[in-house]
């Protein structure tokens, strides 16, 4: 997929603030994997131990997430997001080996 080669140039589209506002407000409309999985990665990122370069991987990875227009368009209906949980589950099994049993506890809890 063209989206995972180059997620990285998305981090100018990822902002903290954003992502929760994201994450409230299509929390009833994808499913719980995506939610789960976009925690995951959050909590990876403010994680002190997960390096840069796996930051930046994130960083990106959220940034597409919480751009409205991007591969197939979160207004379509049931699709929408299909490429959203491709792109942060493909930077999941990227940077998953900086989890650890407390991020994926924090992941899990619902905001």
């Amino acid at each position: 997929m063209n989206t995972i080669n180059n997620i990285e140039s998305y981090q100018p589209y990822y902002n903290k603030g954003l992502f929760w506002n994201k994450m409230n407000r299509v929390g009833g409309k994808v499913g719980s994997k995506l939610l789960y999985f976009a925690r995951l990665l959050y909590y990876i990122l403010v994680s002190p131990s997960t390096p840069l370069k796996a930051k930046g991987i994130i960083i990106g990875a959220l940034g597409y997430f919480i751009l409205p227009l991007d591969l197939i368009p979160d207004l379509i209906p049931l699709v929408g997001f299909t490429d959203d949980l491709a792109a942060i589950m493909a930077v999941v099994g990227i940077v998953n080996r900086y989890s650890t049993p407390e991020i994926k506890a924090q992941a899990r809890k619902k905001q």
